[in-house]
């Protein structure tokens, strides 16, 4: 289970992407989304994201499947960031929909036979024209890394994963991890839209 390895390594993975520049990235979202939105940080690991889109005036609602980075994350951002996975996560009510999902390098460690039921839920929770915005390695495989399950995925798989969930493509495109000693891996980013 991935959430053993961030359980145990959470210090180590919080200080590995706190400080990473996703400015490019949060560009092309933000672009999308409008001033008064509410943004839910779609495992949001750090909270370097959460904490970003706060200081940029947005309501966020914050969750991580790994109780250790909750913590972490919940003193890094001033919020409570819950406990929850994608596939359990709901609106406090079911009348409130959010503006806008953003799930940066977390959908990657749903097995690839679960993931569609994650993004439907997700997409569940969203305003219709909502934005989500993700990212995965850039890959047609599943793979194990020290522990960690990742589901990688081209534009190809991303169309099969999002069947029937109410999301449409809108963009995608490729961009090298930022972290350091990363370089040479690509990462396939997407901006979907629910149009049902």
């Amino acid at each position: 289970m991935s959430n053993n390895f961030y359980n145990e390594n959470a210090t180590s993975f919080f200080n590995d992407t706190v400080g990473a520049d996703l400015s490019s990235i949060y560009q092309q979202f933000l672009s999308l989304v409008k001033s008064d939105s509410h943004i839910v940080d779609a495992g949001c690991g750090s909270g370097r994201d959460t904490l970003f889109f706060i200081k940029k005036g947005f309501q966020v609602t914050a969750f991580d499947a790994c109780e250790a980075l909750t913590v972490k994350a919940s003193e890094y951002t001033g919020i409570n960031v819950t406990l929850n996975t994608f596939e359990n996560f709901k609106s406090k009510s079911p009348q409130y929909l959010f503006d806008a999902i953003w799930a940066c390098a977390s959908l990657l460690h749903v097995p690839s036979n679960k993931i569609s039921d994650s993004f439907k839920n997700l997409a569940n929770q969203l305003k219709l024209k909502g934005v989500f915005y993700c990212s995965f390695k850039y890959g047609d495989n599943d793979i194990t890394q020290n522990g960690r399950h990742f589901t990688n995925a081209n534009e190809t798989r991303l169309f099969e994963f999002i069947k029937n969930t109410g999301l449409v493509i809108d963009k995608t495109w490729i961009t090298e991890d930022v972290r350091p000693n990363r370089h040479g891996e690509k990462w396939l980013n997407a901006i979907l839209i629910k149009v049902a």
